[in-house]
């Protein structure tokens, strides 16, 4: 024998394969679901002993509201204080009056973003005299922006502050995390619980909805200024606080303005739903038209919400290219700072000018008034007689085929079950801390009441969310491929992502009345958008000489689809699947103003009735601890086992 021989062989032992790990999981679950089908489930009770404990603490807020010192000098003051800002905003707003506020609007658009954008400024707002919704649109304005200079005001700085300091930012992150996954309805019962019904609530609640897009633009724009212009500066002996202020602020401007962009557009969406919580504004006809199934009342009041998007878009993103060109240019803009203070001057003074030379009561002729009601409401009577088979028909394959069968499986399989149904999912597909984070936000589901309705929640959103990946999946693969496709497409994914999420009931509600299967609906409109960019940015992203060579070796297109772009994509695929997740049951719940039923009409009960109060409140925390379950179990789906805190095999 040789000395080799004589060795003992080493066995290589290999980390067994995550699909077939996979398998034998869902294959232990589904035996597992059916050995305890109907056991230990969670049946709905409106009498439950949290409902109770959450109106027991509302009664001691409200008994307790003028007397205790986090109320008098804390919660009362703010309330006071956003009030008084709200009101001034309305009063400015009401005595400039029609042309003032029409001049205002030409000017601004002028002075940021040019002439082409003032022009749109201008026919925007007269699109709401126009419509009969004038007051509405200056309320909802007033209140947008109230929320945004909030939200600058506390996000800019903290969100400086986050970039230059590691322990803020570490803070920060899993805080902004949670709040860009809570749906909109989770934030109104808190702010009612504290704030009471009205525009202060409102505002504060549009604030919280929408600053996190202020801190974390903000902190992108400056962590990424020029590392050389701050080491010339710091070598001439700049202070940090001259550093910030002549080189950072000044090379994050576009940045920030970009924050301020998507700050508006938040605020803006969460704004019309405060119409709940009695918010003044465009809200107001759209929830009233919904409850009637009004949809040619509600197609007015939406029409001007979208005008108002795309002005207030148009307007930041155009000043936000501006500034960035004038940074980026090498050649000072003497003739600008020259005439800067005299424009901007005649333009602060003519909106004043237009209100004194054209007096008024400050509404909008009545004469020029016009409503798309009666057409819309012409076609929607055509689209229920004429088309009532088809959609009929999709509605209930899609509701009898996908939602009741995926629905019966969640609500009747024990909930222990489906606790540990998710923390395996978690392990495999996202890690171990995922899995633990949402493992412990769905028992915190069971622990709150409401089980039986989450369930039903989330088979809504997992029928929308494959119906949505599924249409993004096609529109950016396609868009990525055939460029007149694209050219045609990407205006429309533009202006669909600018769009609050109320606008998205109204065709829904047009097509297929109000249904649970609208809010389905509803949802695959509200996501598809987002999920096709980022698709599409996905498949363009992979490397030209790839392509090439996958082509060169004779792969057809479709080979070359599956084979080669798809799967180099799947970090963009699974971001777009997450995203779509998180928009889908932000639109889900939503839709219980139309039949959706389930934790969105929980919530809506919760701010009409007083007794079903604790009800919404914890309704609400249920929709939030959905969005971290999904949130978590995809958000770590395309990471490679380094990153997911697993070992790579050993081999």
């Amino acid at each position: 024998m040789t000395t080799g021989e004589l060795t003992p062989a080493r066995w290589s032992v290999r980390r067994p394969d995550r699909r077939a790990v996979a398998a034998v999981v869902a294959a232990a679950l589904a035996v597992g679901y059916l050995l305890f089908r109907g056991q230990q489930v969670l049946p709905h009770d409106s009498d439950a002993a949290v409902f109770r404990s959450l109106n027991a603490a509302r009664d001691w807020v409200d008994a307790n509201r003028n007397s205790e010192p986090v109320f008098t000098f804390v919660v009362n003051y703010l309330r006071y204080g956003v009030a008084l800002l709200v009101t001034a905003i309305q009063d400015l707003l009401g005595w400039l009056g029609v042309a003032g506020v029409i001049t205002l609007a030409v000017v601004t658009g002028a002075v940021l973003a040019g002439w082409r954008i003032a022009v749109l400024a201008g026919a925007g707002f007269v699109s709401f005299g126009l419509l009969g919704l004038w007051q509405e649109s200056l309320d909802t304005l007033a209140l947008t922006l109230a929320a945004v200079l909030l939200a600058v005001a506390v996000g800019v700085p903290l969100g400086i502050l986050a970039a230059q300091v590691r322990v803020v930012r570490a803070v920060l992150r899993p805080v902004l995390d949670v709040m860009q996954i809570m749906p909109t309805f989770a934030y109104l019962a808190p702010m009612t619980l504290l704030f009471l019904i009205g525009a202060p609530s409102a505002t504060l609640a549009t604030l919280i909805y929408a600053i996190p897009p202020a801190i974390r633009i903000t902190a992108l724009g400056i962590s990424q200024v020029d590392p050389n212009a701050v080491q010339a500066a710091t070598s001439l002996g700049s202070t940090r606080w001259q550093l910030l202020r002549k080189v950072r602020l000044p090379m994050a401007r576009p940045t920030i303005i970009l924050a301020v962009n998507q700050t508006l557009m938040m605020a803006l969406s969460m704004v019309v739903i405060t119409a709940l919580i009695d918010a003044p504004g465009l809200g107001q006809p759209i929830m009233r038209s919904l409850e009637r199934v009004n949809v040619g009342a509600a197609f007015d009041a939406g029409l001007a919400i979208v005008i108002m998007a795309v002005v207030l878009d148009r307007l930041t993103t155009r000043a936000a290219q501006r500034a960035g060109a004038r940074s980026t240019s090498r050649t000072p803009a003497v003739g600008w700072r020259r005439w800067r203070r005299p424009v901007l001057l005649a333009a602060g003074v003519s909106p004043v000018v237009a209100a004194l030379a054209v007096p008024g009561d400050g509404g909008f002729p009545d004469a020029f008034r016009f409503s798309f009601a009666p057409v819309v409401n012409t076609v929607v009577a055509w689209i229920e007689l004429e088309l009532f088979p088809l959609t009929d028909g999709i509605k209930n394959a899609v509701t009898i085929g996908l939602v009741n069968p995926l629905q019966t499986v969640l609500t009747s399989a024990p909930w222990w079950l489906l606790l540990v149904a998710v923390v395996l999912l978690g392990g495999l597909v996202s890690g171990a801390r995922a899995a633990v984070v949402a493992g412990t936000a769905l028992a915190a589901v069971a622990g709150l009441g409401l089980w039986q309705h989450a369930m039903e929640t989330l088979a809504t959103v997992l029928v929308a969310t494959a119906l949505t990946v599924v249409i993004g999946l096609w529109i950016g693969v396609t868009a990525a491929r055939r460029r007149r496709f694209a050219a045609v497409a990407r205006p429309v994914l533009d202006a669909a992502q600018t769009l609050p999420s109320f606008v998205y009931l109204l065709p829904a509600v047009a097509l297929f009345g109000a249904s649970r299967f609208t809010a389905v609906v509803a949802a695959v409109i509200y996501a598809v958008p987002p999920v096709a960019r980022l698709v599409e940015g996905g498949v363009r992203a992979v490397p030209a000489p790839v392509v090439e060579a996958a082509t060169a070796a004779g792969a057809s297109a479709r080979q070359l689809l599956w084979q080669v772009q798809l799967p180099i994509a799947r970090r963009d695929l699974l971001l777009a699947a997450n995203q779509g997740i998180v928009m889908v049951l932000a639109m889900v719940v939503v839709g219980g103003l139309v039949g959706a039923g389930a934790l969105g009409y929980d919530v809506v009960a919760g701010f009409s009735q007083r007794s079903d109060f604790g009800q919404g409140l914890a309704a609400g925390a249920c929709i939030v601890l959905l969005g971290v379950v999904l949130d978590r179990l995809t958000q770590g789906a395309g990471r490679g086992p380094a990153e997911r805190g697993l070992r790579p095999r050993s081999g």
